[in-house]
């Protein structure tokens, strides 16, 4: 026992989108318990599908939790009885069908007449007794469905009983007599009757149709499922004209045998309108000379719509017409229809919706002659403007329904002057034109376009109240656009691909002080671009002030700049960092020149590193600090040094002479003190010649003291030309700055020397 269920009807996805409907048809259940619903716990189940099941037995008390229920569909199931006595739990239905059961009759046991709220009710039988509905007589009814195929007997006055507005019966297949039936028709003001099949004969079929229209004070009748021949249908249609019949509604009449036209004298009747939907042909041939579509336009009625009938044309009528209306969707109508057609004077609604007209200049040819037409649909053709047509409008349209078509911008140079609603949504736009000249317009859709911005509303009418450019290609809406259409009072401009740039500030501040012009805002307008912001409501985009502001931006990085330079400035005065930059730029040049030179055969010969020039006065600094700090004992640095490796014998010129080619370079000990001494300026004339013309620098200049350019005299200029464009070290007086002094020092006379080659020159 229990309920079957497959796992497919037991998953959250059988929720409606509301959550208030619940869909558990084809799902072969076979009985109802309330673990069926406790998927469903915290859910108001409204409406309920049960159709389509295995049930046998029907107890209404699983539904006792859910007092929200007020549909509930458990037809096609195999229910053979009711317990009544749980009827009670769902007092609060509306809709209540139990049709296509295994019930021998619709007896409805008097609990029914707790169901107070109940509008719709369907129901099925093979038996039909006098007091089946004597429960519900007092109930005003909506609708009442009555699925009678298997009616096999019936009582007469049984219908009688019911209070409804709506009948709706599928007729019988088996009932021998069906005339005591047809006579009970008359219960309500519209009536609907399907199931009518005559593919042999179909004397007796139209017979009952005509009994039952004849007798019937129905003003609205619907018939539904319909399979005949065309004669057996003009037959309907004439009587249906001669009856109380108002509004004749044919749906799903699959049309077979043939099809000729069938003269109907249309001159009288009540008949206000007339619909053909959903017609399948199965005859595509006519023998007849006049062109059985013909019969419609003769038609005096004032509202006709044939619907989803393939039809490819439609007649002018051949006299003035009634027609008010004339709807002829879903077809498949071409260019050419009505024209030069004068006949169509009192028609004022006009709907060619979904078909397959072309050319704009014929449709606008087309109206021109009917000067009642208030309402045009030709939305969803293959419309294009043509370049420079001549634009005929009628001047009484209103409404103008455009959209989906191939529309261009060139459209706005050819519309009906007096046009209050216009819609050219869903075609090919990429800007507005000037307008203005539609003075009354009121309602303007231009959603699914390629518009790139909000069109200028100074160049639309005054009156308009509806701006619908939804889903078009607006990436930045200005300020101003938006405020130039302040006065209109509903704007859909949501579903754009917005950028949120700093260029769309100034719009959400706009939009938030015309949000109530704003349909939709803000949770329609979201930001597309940059992907960082994408899915963003541009209401709750805030960019930074300083990143959309250029004034405060640069204000704040030249303010930066300033301060980093006072900064600079300051660091530099303070740990004296162009020294520190010099000495390693001196370094990093003499170890780049270095690298070139140990390969030269400029080393040839050299026993030094480096021979030592200065004055007398400086000799102590010399000793104890410059030669120490140089060789430091371990002779990878070799000075040549006056003390140590001047030749007894020999003259001192040939002496420094001699100590300068020995030597990789020539270190000089600048100071006040050098300026005085005349050997010191021989040894600095002798060292920058000894390697003249060859790519050496062989000077390396140590400023002790600073020695300021008036002090050195006029006749040494030779130093003061070295000093002017020669780099000098200084020895810096700060003990930190030591370390680097020396490294560059001893990186700048670093070399291969031989030891053979000093020991040779020592002892020769």
């Amino acid at each position: 026992m229990g309920s079957i269920i497959g796992e497919e009807c037991s998953l959250p996805y059988r929720l409606s989108i509301t959550g208030t409907k619940l869909d558990l048809s084809h799902c072969n259940v076979t009985e109802l318990q309330p673990s069926i619903f406790q998927t469903y716990p915290y859910v108001n189940i409204k409406i309920l599908d049960l159709s389509y099941n295995a049930l046998e037995q029907l107890d209404f008390s699983v539904f006792q939790n859910h007092t929200f229920l007020q549909q509930l569909d458990i037809s096609h199931n195999k229910l053979r009885t009711i317990n009544c006595s749980t009827l009670k739990y769902i007092r609060g239905i509306t809709h209540l069908n139990i049709s296509y059961n295994f019930f021998k009759t619709t007896f409805l046991c008097k609990e029914f007449a707790i169901l107070t709220k109940l509008r719709h009710l369907g129901l099925s039988a093979t038996r039909i007794d006098r007091y089946n509905f004597m429960n519900i007589a007092h109930q005003q009814l909506d609708t009442v469905f009555l699925g009678f195929e298997h009616l096999e007997q019936y009582e007469s006055g049984s219908l009688r009983l019911l209070n409804t507005e709506k009948l709706h019966v599928v007729l019988p297949q088996t009932l021998t007599d069906s005339t005591l039936l047809f006579n009970d028709f008359n219960v309500s003001t519209k009536l609907e009757i399907s199931n009518i099949l005559c593919e042999a004969t179909c004397d007796l079929t139209v017979r009952d149709i005509s009994m039952i229209i004849q007798k019937s004070k129905v003003s609205k009748l619907i018939l539904s499922n319909i399979t005949m021949p065309w004669r057996e249908m003009a037959k309907i249609l004439q009587i249906s004209w001669r009856s109380t019949v108002e509004h004749l509604f044919i749906y799903r009449f699959t049309l077979i045998k043939e099809f000729n036209y069938e003269y109907i004298d249309f001159s009288k009747g009540s008949l206000k309108s007339l619909t053909f939907e959903n017609i399948i042909p199965q005859v595509f041939l006519y023998n007849s000379s006049m062109h059985p579509l013909f019969i419609f336009s003769q038609m005096y009625v004032e509202n006709l719509t044939i619907s989803h009938a393939e039809i490819i044309h439609f007649s002018c009528p051949p006299s003035l017409s009634i027609f008010q209306s004339l709807i002829l969707t879903n077809n498949r109508i071409v260019d050419g229809i009505f024209t030069g057609c004068t006949t169509l004077t009192n028609i004022q609604f006009l709907n060619l919706q979904n078909n397959i007209l072309e050319r704009l200049s014929f449709l606008t040819s087309m109206t021109s002659t009917m000067n009642t037409l208030k309402h045009l649909d030709v939305s969803g053709n293959r419309l294009y403007n043509d370049f420079n047509a001549i634009c005929e409008w009628s001047q009484s349209l209103h409404f103008l329904n455009l959209s989906r078509n191939k529309i261009t911008d060139s459209i706005f140079n050819c519309l009906p002057t007096n046009l209050e609603v216009l819609d050219l949504s869903s075609n090919q736009l990429s800007s507005v034109k000037d307008i203005s000249y539609l003075k009354v317009l009121k309602e303007l859709y231009l959603s699914s376009n390629q518009l790139g911005h909000i069109p200028d509303c100074s160049h639309i009418s005054k009156n308009l109240i509806h701006l619908n450019i939804d889903e078009n290609l607006i990436h930045s809406p200005s300020q101003e656009q938006l405020t130039k259409c302040q006065n209109v009072k509903q704007i859909v401009s949501g579903k754009n691909k917005y950028q949120c740039t700093c260029e769309l500030k100034a719009f959400i501040i706009t939009a938030e002080n015309l949000h109530e012009n704003l349909i939709g805002w803000p949770q329609s307008f979201m930001c597309e671009y940059p992907e960082e912001f994408k899915g963003v409501i541009l209401k709750d985009f805030h960019p930074s002030e300083i990143s959309c502001n250029v004034f405060i931006l640069v204000g704040i990085i030249v303010g930066t700049m300033v301060v980093l330079l006072i900064v600079m400035f300051f660091l530099c005065r303070y740990f004296d960092l162009p020294w520190y930059i010099r000495m390693i730029f001196q370094w990093l040049r003499r170890k780049y020149k270095i690298k070139s030179i140990n390969n030269d055969e400029s080393m040839v010969g050299k026993c030094f590193h480096a021979f030592i020039s200065y004055s007398h006065e400086d000799y102590e600094w010399v000793k104890n600090v410059l030669i120490p700090n140089l060789e430091k004992g371990d002779n990878s640095i070799k000075l040549c040094h006056h003390e140590r490796h001047f030749m007894p014998g020999k003259t001192i010129v040939e002496n420094i002479i001699n100590c300068i080619e020995r030597s990789f370079k020539s270190i000089f000990v600048l100071s006040p003190n050098f300026i005085q001494s005349e050997w010191c300026h021989y040894e600095l004339y002798f060292a920058q010649h000894s390697l003249f013309g060859k790519k050496s620098e062989n000077l390396i200049l140590i400023l002790l003291d600073p020695i300021p350019q008036y002090l050195i005299p006029n006749k040494y200029s030779k130093l003061k030309a070295i000093m002017k464009h020669r780099t000098y070290m200084e020895w810096p007086k700060e003990k930190g700055k030591h370390g680097l002094f020396w490294a560059n020092l001893r990186e700048a006379i670093q070399a291969n020397i031989p030891l053979e080659d000093e020991e040779i020159f020592v002892f020769n």
